[in-house]
């Protein structure tokens, strides 16, 4: 991590602070996401028996990726790095953080406008907005796939997400729900001195998963606004 005087700021985001961009969330309360359900388009076992409609499902992710924009939320984060060492732990597969100008980014399950392959698992390609179809194939001759990590697939980036974790001096929670795992697991990674702050529209029904949670029941537009300014009065 950074060695400066500034604090670190770590944050966990999800699905809710891309939402008011035009994304919907992953899981919706009808277990649908974006009209299918989620075993059919993304789960490993559906990437080996139909790959040509989870290709063409996240192609129709990639695609409407490129006609939305980062929201004040985003922005707001990215702001924050003038004040603090900023780290944002993502669960989110699009680019909006990036594109709000953030410039610490772990995705833990992976980025939409990347590529993989279905046999050589190493190798990652940037493929910007442009569709995978079947017959593209990585150099050692595997089917390329979305570079995503399906419901039923490991993240293997919790390791270094957890390590980020442990050295926050602030930790911010936006947009997610919490129940998650393991990626919600990492709050519990957060020294006992930092403060958490939670924005979310259900803030104060999400999990208390430790003492000292400061919750902003607001959507992470507005509520990364209060966040940003609380945390400006405190430098």
């Amino acid at each position: 991590m950074t060695e400066n005087k500034k604090k670190n700021l770590v944050v966990l985001t999800g699905a809710g602070i891309s939402k008011e961009s035009g994304i919907p969330t992953f899981r919706g309360s009808d277990g649908l996401w974006c009209g299918y359900n989620v075993e059919d388009v993304a789960t490993g076992r559906a990437m080996r028996r139909n790959t040509k409609q989870v290709l063409e499902f996240f192609n129709d992710r990639r695609a409407e990726l490129k006609t939305v924009e980062p929201n004040d939320a985003h922005k707001y984060l990215a702001k924050l790095e003038e004040l603090f060492n900023v780290y944002i732990l993502t669960q989110n597969i699009d680019n909006l953080h990036e594109r709000a100008g953030s410039t610490h980014i772990v995705h833990l399950h992976g980025e939409l406008t990347k590529a993989s392959s279905m046999k050589d698992p190493d190798y990652v390609k940037e493929i910007g907005y442009d569709p995978i179809n079947v017959g593209d194939l990585c150099p050692r001759g595997g089917q390329l796939r979305p570079f995503i990590v399906l419901f039923d697939e490991a993240v293997p980036l919790m390791s270094k997400a957890a390590a980020i974790a442990s050295q926050a001096d602030i930790f911010v929670v936006v947009g997610t729900s919490l129940v998650v795992y393991p990626a919600a697991g990492l709050v519990q990674y957060a020294p006992q001195h930092a403060p958490v702050y939670v924005v979310d529209p259900k803030a104060n029904s999400l999990p208390k998963l430790r003492d000292g949670m400061t919750m902003i029941a607001k959507p992470a537009t507005t509520g990364m606004k209060e966040l940003y300014e609380i945390l400006s009065a405190k430098k």
